[in-house]
């Protein structure tokens, strides 16, 4: 009979390891916290992206956001930004990979880009607010 429990019997990563590999996610990902602390003070150094579809942003989205669905996400939409510019996007959820599809199509194009986990649901379960319209 095994002593270890379904979480130990595979063991933790070395402290080392699991050090870079938490740091790493912050170059890849940002919450919906930062994101609403930079659009409300500054500095607003990002373009955020909600990649859901037209009529779902119309619904509801986060103010500041531009609506480009992942799947129109092409180099003309986007060639009057610097190249530099970080691109932020999001989607319906954690239950959702749309926001995980945008940041693919950004990087095949050469953009700096960060997903915000949780999207729509992250950020009304924070208590922010939606705008809707355009």
């Amino acid at each position: 009979m095994s002593s270890a429990s379904r979480v130990s019997a595979i063991p933790a990563a070395s402290s080392n390891a699991a050090l870079a590999y938490f740091e790493d996610q912050f170059r890849y990902e940002t919450d919906c916290w930062d994101v609403h602390d930079a659009l409300n003070n500054g500095p607003h150094d990002f373009v955020l992206l909600d990649v859901r579809g037209t009529e779902k942003y119309q619904a509801g989205h986060v103010a500041g956001a531009l609506d480009l669905a992942h799947g129109k996400i092409i180099a003309s939409k986007l060639a009057h930004y610097p190249q530099d510019t970080l691109f932020v996007v999001y989607c319906a959820g954690p239950h959702c990979n749309g926001a995980a599809r945008a940041a693919v199509r950004l990087a095949q194009l050469g953009r700096p880009v960060k997903v915000m986990p949780g999207g729509i649901t992250g950020w009304l379960d924070e208590g922010f607010a939606l705008v809707s319209g355009t």
